[in-house]
């Protein structure tokens, strides 16, 4: 080997596999430290590609399953409510079964009226206030609302809870339906009335009527009858039974006139029988024919609306007891889609480790090599540039 000065390629390969080692040394030193195997798209870019899909995957799973524990919160505070409904229906019962008893005086069953009303209202409270981040639960408007229980798109469970309230359940106060009809010739039957007229009807083309049912108490207020009449003549056929004799008696008219009733109510006897009142259009001209009612709530004023209300509480004892089965349903469903949620994050996030993260025992033997490497490196350059030294000695 010739003795030159100009280039000492000892020293120069030396210093090279210096710098290899060196390197290599620093990218053991910095997965040591991040505890990663891949910190740049450089150091593994198909194990990239492959552990950010597995990354995207895993963070909406976890978030999936804190939705549907949202779900089960949700479902816990429906239920919960729901609860406290059924123990005021099952107190309900209870009045509705002592007031049934004819030993009771009207007093007694006065006494029991007040506390079913109270228990009604605080139904209808129930329902109108039990909400969950702000939104109501019972009151019908909580209706196919979905929980994201996936990491793609359209993985859902609907969820849905009927409304709740004392109206729903059979159980509402007086609430009185009306529905109009375009006739030009009506029938009444099933009720006696006393009718007071001021001025001439001709050919009917839309009334107001209602359809009473059952016992009612108190008043009923009527807002307002609205009819109006066309300008073609037309016969109106009466039927009344005055002391027990039947008159009857037409009349023809061609005025065309139109009138809204007033409030009115109707605030005599009590009404304890059922009666009817039926409009019936018999011209081919109609198109709607409809029947209104009056619902009264939870009674016991006699034996016979004791257990109409014994009745109507089971009812609703059942419609309560059908949505809490199905909301405990579906959170038995959400439980177990935790759990699977869970399982598959926790299996694809090893898996992600396997790509990403650092062997911690295999990269310190590396950087352990690497630092022994290192210092024989610069041993041995240091050796290298000695070498130059014995030129000196020709010159001498």
């Amino acid at each position: 080997m010739a003795m030159v000065v100009q280039h000492n390629l000892t020293a120069m390969n030396a210093n090279r596999q210096l710098g290899i080692t060196t390197g290599a040394q620093a990218k053991s030193s910095e997965k040591l430290s991040s505890g990663y195997r891949i910190n740049r798209a450089g150091d593994d870019a198909a194990g990239l590609k492959i552990s950010e899909k597995m990354r995207s995957q895993i963070r909406g799973l976890d978030k999936a399953s804190d939705n549907a524990q949202d779900g089960i919160s949700l479902i816990q505070t429906a239920e919960g409510a729901l609860n406290e409904a059924h123990s005021i229906l099952q107190r309900m019962n209870e009045l509705a079964v002592q007031g049934a008893n004819d030993t009771n005086q009207s007093i007694d069953r006065d006494a029991i009226n007040q506390e079913l009303e109270a228990l009604t209202d605080e139904l209808d409270r129930i329902s109108q206030t039990t909400q969950f981040n702000k939104q109501n639960l019972l009151d019908g408007n909580f209706k196919e609302k979905k929980l994201q229980v996936g990491a793609n798109a359209s993985q859902n469970i609907e969820i849905g809870i009927d409304s709740m309230n004392a109206d729903a359940l059979g159980l509402g106060k007086e609430q009185v339906k009306q529905g109009g009809t375009t006739p030009t010739a009506v029938k009444y039957q099933g009720m006696s009335y006393t009718y007071k007229a001021t001025s001439a009807a001709s050919r009917n083309k839309a009334l107001a009527l209602c359809q009473f049912k059952k016992s009612i108490s108190n008043k009923i207020a009527v807002s307002a009858f609205t009819a109006q009449y066309d300008n073609t003549t037309g016969s109106i056929y009466y039927k009344a039974t005055i002391d027990g004799k039947e008159v009857k008696y037409a009349k023809a008219s061609a005025a065309k006139s139109a009138y809204v009733a007033n409030q009115q109510a109707l605030a005599s006897k009590a009404i304890t029988e059922d009666f009817q009142k039926y409009v019936q259009a018999t011209n081919t001209e109609a198109t709607n024919n409809n029947k209104g009612e009056i619902r009264y709530g939870a009674r016991v004023d006699d034996y016979k609306a004791a257990n109409e209300t014994i009745t109507k509480v089971q009812d609703a004892i059942n419609k309560v007891s059908t949505q809490r089965s199905a909301l405990g349903a579906l959170q038995n469903r959400l439980e177990h889609t935790v759990a699977n949620l869970d399982n598959v994050s926790e299996n694809t996030s090893s898996a992600e480790s396997r790509i990403r993260d650092t062997d911690m025992a295999e990269e310190m033997v590396n950087y352990s090599k690497n630092n022994i490497l290192a210092q024989a490196g610069q041993s041995m350059l240091a050796q290298a540039n000695q070498s130059t030294q014995g030129v000196l000695s020709l010159l001498q």
